[in-house]
């Protein structure tokens, strides 16, 4: 089937073949007929299954159709982060170059008053993240009342990072007609709840099977020691020449100190996450983009705007907290057909976390030994048990997925999450401790 047998106006059509795309995916060729229907839709979909374009294309030929009203947009979409708002942004723009029809984004850590000028010369689609829309919303700089489809992109990471309340608070100022489209990579109860509340008699397209990586993404595990992590991270970009690789870190402070030990080994590297200005973020992602930067150190949720087709390595350095994270991490490569692998750093106080995540697959992932890596405590089944803390236990944050820049202490001293404090010592984790210098050598470039 090629795209001109979906039902999509010229115009669109045009613009579609100037990117080069000649047949939809599978989640386009189900989801664009049934939006174009008028139906509600319930999206399964990875990550590098043309998703936006499954929902935005669909969106652009209806909104032209009915040509301009007025100022007030037609359209909404809700995504979880600023970076994906951009990338959700900047495909509206390329599907619609054609179409007079115009769209913005908005979302935090920059001025909300160059964006309250742009909303008020008109705008059709509306692309936001939920705290910044809720910003306008009160300041009343944003008016919803003639919104005709709304748009719930990832949304289990909505549950993620804490935003569904922000979102219900949302849904209170849309009209009550409208058409309602919602895609998740993951399901879990509080989404399938959410989708009861939302949608109405919806059309599934589930692309993929549930809370699985893509077909593409060769996986593989590796036990390390805590303290060889970075020793082995430098040790296989230069063994195997790896070019724009995507690392994945638990905390803040973790990406910024991996990012200045690579750059310390002539690795180019820069950091994204939360603390970082937007600005910082957009530079850092271009230049991955471009190919100016080998790695890429990332948390979980500063991510979330990295789609590139040609992606070809993920690694887990630190092994997520929630194993469904994981499923979004390795999403990020093996996509549009091509290839990608995706390496997760073991230590033996994260077995269980590797087994709760193989849990959820549903099947093994591959373990693979590098030689003068391997720590002789990967024979250990059942981790010692350490003497309690003499400073107390402290209980891990209460949000359901956890929270990026802290890792949760567990109650019972010793168990597979333990840091193994010794009494009197601070309170610090192994992975805040200095670790062994890098092997020399140079590093190899395709």
């Amino acid at each position: 089937m090629n795209f001109d047998k979906l039902g999509l106006i010229p115009e669109i059509l045009k613009a579609i073949e100037s990117r080069g795309y000649k047949t939809p995916t599978k989640v386009q060729s189900e989801a664009i007929p049934a939006i174009l229907k008028g139906k509600d839709v319930l999206g399964g979909s990875q990550t590098g299954t043309g998703k936006t374009a499954a929902f935005a294309l669909p969106i652009l030929n209806k909104l032209s159709e009915r040509g301009r009203s007025n100022k007030n947009p037609r359209a909404l979409i809700l995504t979880p982060t600023r970076e994906l708002a951009d990338q959700v942004g900047e495909s509206f723009k390329d599907y619609g170059k054609h179409l007079d029809l115009k769209s913005a984004s908005v979302y935090g850590g920059v001025s909300i008053n160059p964006q309250i000028k742009n909303i008020k010369n008109g705008l059709d689609i509306l692309i936001a993240t939920p705290g910044r829309l809720l910003d306008h919303l009160r300041q009343k700089t944003i008016n919803l009342e003639n919104i005709k489809i709304f748009v719930l992109d990832e949304a289990d990471r909505m549950f993620d990072m804490g935003f569904i309340q922000d979102v219900q608070k949302i849904i209170k100022y849309l009209p009550e007609q409208r058409q309602n489209l919602m895609f998740s990579a993951t399901y879990d109860k509080d989404v399938r709840k959410l989708v009861n509340k939302i949608l109405t008699n919806p059309v599934t397209v589930e692309v993929t099977k549930g809370n699985t990586p893509a077909d593409m993404v060769e996986q593989k595990a590796l036990y390390v020691d805590q303290k060889q992590k970075s020793s082995l991270l430098v040790h296989l970009m230069n063994k195997d020449n790896w070019y724009q690789v995507l690392v994945f870190v638990r905390t803040k402070h973790g990406a910024d100190r991996l990012a200045k030990q690579l750059q310390q080994q002539n690795i180019p590297s820069a950091a994204i996450h939360g603390d970082k200005r937007q600005g910082a973020r957009t530079r850092a992602l271009e230049q991955f983009k471009k190919g100016d930067l080998q790695a890429l150190i990332a948390t979980d949720v500063a991510a979330r705007g990295i789609h590139m087709n040609e992606l070809g390595y993920v690694v887990n350095y630190d092994l997520p907290q929630v194993p469904e994270d994981y499923v979004h991490r390795v999403g990020r490569t093996g996509r549009a057909g091509k290839k990608g692998i995706a390496i997760s750093f073991v230590t033996p106080d994260e077995k269980r976390q590797l087994q709760r995540i193989e849990r959820l697959l549903k099947t093994n992932i591959d373990i693979f030994k590098e030689e003068g890596f391997v720590p002789d405590a990967t024979v250990v089944t059942t981790p010692k048990k350490k003497p309690a803390s003499p400073y107390g236990v402290q209980k891990g944050p209460k949000n359901r997925k956890g929270n990026e820049s802290r890792g949760s202490v567990p109650s019972k001293p010793g168990s597979h999450k333990s840091f193994g404090r010794k009494p009197g010592s601070k309170h610090t984790s192994s992975s805040q401790k200095k670790s062994h210098p890098f092997p020399k050598g140079k590093l190899g470039y395709k």
